[in-house]
């Protein structure tokens, strides 16, 4: 660490270590309760344990800290993770979760789950291509691990998992509805209301919102490096980000005794962002429409010693761009393409799943778990206009290539996935707990993989806790990288294998009084076989190695003041170089205050320092400049009668601050990558929101 690190690194130390001697007060104890339920954790075993002896790195963020943070999105709520920053993709400006120095392009290898179901899109291995965010005000909590999730979860539990935990009717209890307006044009308005629909406890969620999105200024693009090569003007940039947004959301949760049956749909039109091929579209936009079922049973002492759930759901997702998509703008290479080059692909999947599992705890001192599971991943559609052929030339005119393996960017696909796993918690001596786990998945198109974790937790002391972790977990390859088809840049690989990853943990939770938490972590990793572009053809071709540590530290030094931090280091190598990963901060500070400075009146600040960016291995471009963002968020409670009015200004001092772009978009000029300028993130920007309870 350099002298910069040490220092951040002692003054959270020393942060962590005052007041050790201090009691809560009843003042203090009634801000803990109202900061809600941070003390327990599912996701780590399947059901719910404190977070401090939860066999895992995690994180429990509670809808009251959403509330008091200001956070609006989902990529808000996760940036305040120690080791977890969020970034972004040139194309529709989509988020890609780097934890722990893992960070690509379409960013598979983080598992997101919502309500404990996958929504991995397997035709590239993300969330959706339009993605368009994900709102929060029916989020009741979220949980996250940093660290291998393979044996539990299966495929892309990498890095990391995310679970998104909406409101029930419990959380709801009544009618809550909402405006928020402010800058780049966004407006958003949201109804829910939980309680009763005759027998069953109903809650029901819609939203609405539309953002012109930021105006940042894109510097450089694609089209610039090929009007190098051409003597040609035809690139936009300079020129603003596309960044517009529209959604609908719609949830509704349905639960009666044992059961509980949820519906969502999300409709969402995107912007370009930087361009789908890296090059500015103004006019393009993306359109998806995402649907979701699961029907759960969940029955503690269904018989003697026996918990049981199952779950059986339905996911389809459906992406398009508008005719007018553009990967190069009007006159490119030369003029070849006076229209523009137009790749205008779409596609329609559907999962199918059914999941089974159980606790047996008739073995003294053991609690066991068991399950299996089948899923079905179906592209079951893919369309595509385009005005060129499969090495590239111009066609004369647009043709719609739907159907013809000539010309489309892939056929459809589908495969099958069977797992079965087993984990067992073993209190083998006083204050000692081992959990160990393993799980086998079978895959239709490439073959099987087990993946094991073991954690060793320590009561140290009445306040100290201490983790030995060890795992493995896999990604699986995603459709494009097999299956593609007639792309003159890359093409798929059906014979390629999962990306691997084994990772190591050491993990400290210490709670020297009621007032003051403290969490250390220590980790490393080596990534294996990953899977990269080699030429023209997707090859398991990487090796990459991480180390770093996380500490983070809770404070309620009154009745009034919570103060929290984190400090994230991390330094990752590329193996086959021996140069830094790159794209991921080396570093990362994130602090919070929350301070109840009068009746009903809250301020939330929050700073986050994002530094040491490296360029990817080749890229000779200078480094990332570091930032410093501060966001502030003022909140009146219970404002006449049962409004409540907040106020949010996200970067409050104007600070110029970019994302890094990926030094290749698919293609080469000659002798050289084609690079972009990076992703300029908005300059200050000032939001109002008025909510009523009934």
């Amino acid at each position: 660490m350099n002298i910069l690190s040490r220092r951040t690194l002692g003054a959270f130390l020393t942060f962590a270590c005052v007041s050790t001697a201090s009691a809560q007060s009843p003042e203090e104890e009634d801000l803990a309760l109202a900061y809600g339920d941070k003390s327990t954790i599912s996701l780590a075993t399947g059901s719910q344990q404190p977070v401090s002896r939860a066999p895992a790195v995690a994180t429990v963020i509670t809808a009251q800290d959403i509330k008091d943070m200001g956070a609006t999105d989902l990529d808000q709520a996760l940036e305040s993770v120690p080791g977890l920053h969020v970034s972004m993709s040139h194309s529709a400006m989509n988020p890609i979760y780097g934890i722990r120095g893992i960070a690509t392009k379409y960013n598979p290898q983080v598992l997101m789950l919502v309500n404990g179901i996958p929504i991995t899109n397997v035709f590239l291995g993300d969330r959706g291509q339009i993605w368009g965010g994900m709102p929060l005000e029916n989020v009741a909590r979220i949980e996250i691990i940093r660290g291998p999730g393979s044996a539990l979860y299966g495929a892309d539990a990498f890095s990391g998992v995310i679970n998104v935990i909406t409101k029930t009717a419990d959380d709801i209890k009544g009618t809550e509805t909402g405006v928020r307006g402010g800058s780049f044009n966004t407006y958003d308005a949201w109804l829910q209301h939980g309680g009763k629909l005759g027998v069953l406890d109903a809650a029901f969620y819609l939203r609405a919102g539309n953002t012109d999105g930021q105006k940042g200024i894109f510097e450089r693009d694609a089209q610039s490096a090929w009007d190098g090569v051409y003597a040609s003007n035809a690139s936009l940039a300079p020129g603003p980000l596309n960044a517009q947004r529209k959604a609908i959301d719609a949830r509704a949760d349905l639960s009666l005794d044992a059961w509980r049956l949820r519906a969502a749909y999300q409709q969402r039109e995107s912007g370009t962002g930087a361009g789908v091929g890296g090059s500015l579209d103004p006019n393009g936009r993306g359109h998806s429409s995402r649907m979701y079922l699961d029907l759960n049973y969940e029955q503690a002492n269904w018989a003697p010693n026996w918990d049981v759930s199952g779950i059986v759901g339905y996911f389809d997702n459906k992406e398009r761009g508008d005719p007018s998509y553009l990967i190069f703008p009007a006159g490119a290479f030369g003029g070849a393409f006076p229209d523009g080059m137009i790749a205008n692909p779409g596609h329609s999947e559907r999962h199918t799943h059914a999941s089974f599992s159980s606790f047996y705890t008739g073995f003294e001192q053991h609690r066991v778990r068991l399950g299996a599971g089948y899923r079905i991943e179906d592209v079951y559609e893919t369309v595509e206009t385009k005005n060129f052929n499969a090495s590239g030339a111009p066609l004369p005119s647009a043709v719609d290539a739907t159907g013809d393996p000539s010309l489309i960017y892939m056929l459809p696909h589908k495969r099958n996935v069977s797992h079965a796993f087993v984990q067992d918690e073993w209190n083998l001596a006083q204050d000692w707990t081992l959990t160990a786990g393993v799980r086998h998945d079978n895959y239709s198109d490439f073959g099987g993989t087990t993946n094991p974790r073991l954690a060793l937790v320590w009561d140290a002391a009445y306040n100290v806790v201490v983790k030995v972790m060890h795992g493995t977990a896999f990604r699986a390859p995603s459709f494009s990288e097999q299956y593609s088809i007639n792309n003159p840049v890359t093409i798929g690989n059906p014979n390629i294998k999962p990306e691997t990853i084994t990772t190591d943990e050491l993990a400290f939770s210490w709670q020297p009084t009621a007032a003051l938490q403290n969490n250390l972590n220590f980790f490393r990793y080596r990534m294996r076989d990953i899977i990269l572009p080699t030429g023209a053809l997707y090859q398991n071709s990487g090796e990459q190695t991480g180390r770093g540590l996380e500490l983070e530290s809770t404070w309620d030094t009154t009745g009034n003041l919570r103060l929290s931090g984190s400090y994230s280091l991390q330094h990752s190598t590329d193996e086959a170089t021996g140069q830094d990963a790159g794209m991921a901060p080396h570093r990362r500070v994130f602090a919070r205050a929350d301070w109840r400075f009068a009746s009903l009146w809250h301020l939330n600040t929050k700073v986050n320092h994002v530094a040491d960016r490296m360029r990817e291995p080749g890229d000779t471009r200078t480094q990332v400049p570091d930032y410093t963002l501060v966001d502030l968020t003022l909140r009146r409670e219970r404002l006449a009668g049962n409004w409540e009015a907040s106020a949010m200004i996200y970067n409050l001092f104007d600070r110029k601050a970019w994302e890094p772009t990926y030094m290749s978009v698919g293609a080469t000029v000659p002798g050289n990558p084609i690079t972009l300028s990076d992703l300029p993130l908005p300059g200050r920007s000032i939001y109002f929101q008025l909510q009523l309870n009934m």
